[in-house]
């Protein structure tokens, strides 16, 4: 269940090539303080974050599922493996 209290990561205004980084380091703290879920904003526009949040997110042990916020197309609702 998404609430204010979930933790967020806001990606408006990161470069491509940063992305990585910091979505791993987000995942890895909020491993160590196990929340889950968690979510990402990557925005809606040309869908350039979306993907490489995605390709993140599959990469990374830590993360049980993910899926995009019905709700909102601009975030991503993320299950950790806790």
């Amino acid at each position: 269940m998404i609430t204010s209290k979930t933790p967020h990561l806001d990606l408006h205004g990161e470069i491509v090539s940063m992305v990585e980084v910091i979505v791993n380091e987000f995942i890895q703290d909020n491993y160590k303080l196990k929340n889950n879920p968690i979510v990402i904003i990557h925005g809606k526009s040309t869908n350039i974050l979306t993907k490489e949040v995605h390709e993140v997110l599959k990469k990374n042990k830590l993360v049980k599922d993910f899926k995009l916020n019905n709700w909102n197309l601009g975030e991503t609702i993320v299950e950790l493996d806790i």
